[in-house]
């Protein structure tokens, strides 16, 4: 499954390193790709063991807001 994630707050190529590593570091996480100068978040995972309310969380911690895109 592929979970679309936006961010007004990522600035910088290091909030990127950032916010890959803690989604990364999820449980059932395949990839993560951040733009930075778009805030998109696209995180491939498996829904059974990485949840999107738990990629949101990991995106918290890493020190940014985020929210699941709505279409």
């Amino acid at each position: 499954m592929t979970t679309l994630l936006r961010s007004s707050e990522l600035s910088c190529p290091s909030c990127v390193a950032k916010i890959k590593n803690h989604l990364n570091a999820v449980d059932g996480v395949q990839d993560a790709e951040v733009q930075f100068n778009t805030g998109k978040i696209e995180v491939s995972h498996d829904p059974e063991r990485a949840t999107q309310e738990q990629l949101v969380k990991a995106v918290r911690e890493a020190g940014y807001e985020s929210r699941v895109a709505q279409f």
